[in-house]
């Protein structure tokens, strides 16, 4: 680094105008050195095809049950109290009314709490697969990532 200093009482004193460029010199070496650094780091990774994330809504029809089961292990048939052994003849009964109707089976849509066991909701599925209703969906909500 250099730097020159003059004293105000010499009369001989000249007006320095040449730009220091020691400072802007250090600082593009140092910017130089964090890029070439950090270039390698970026470019080395592996390509990764992301899937594409989208929230489909649930079609709500007619037809749909909605089955939900709470935490204490009550079972629901479209928010009325059901007991788990009028399932089967009640998934049964509505698979005939649809077949009937010429309709589309119906679709078994299965709220369970995340608090409730699974023994409970294995009950709602076996009655669905006794009935012969093919199609079972489990509704969930996004997971939150602040959890």
């Amino acid at each position: 680094m250099s730097i020159s200093v003059h004293s105000a009482d010499e009369p001989d004193m000249e007006l320095n105008t040449t730009i220091n460029t020691t400072p802007l010199v250090d600082v593009m070496l140092v910017l130089l050195i964090i890029f070439l650094i950090t270039v390698p780091v970026v470019l080395k990774q592996i390509p990764i095809n992301y899937p594409n994330a989208r929230n489909i809504p649930t079609q709500t029809k007619p037809e749909n049950i909605v089955i939900a089961v709470d935490k204490d292990e009550d079972i629901y048939w479209n928010n009325a109290p059901v007991d788990v052994t009028q399932l089967r003849p009640r998934f049964v009964d509505a698979l005939k009314e649809s077949i009937a109707k010429g309709a589309q089976p119906p679709e078994v849509h299965i709220r369970g709490d995340k608090d409730a066991r699974f023994e409970a909701i294995g009950k709602v599925i076996l009655a669905v697969q006794q009935a012969g209703i093919q199609k079972v969906a489990f509704i969930t909500e996004p997971q939150n990532q602040a959890q």
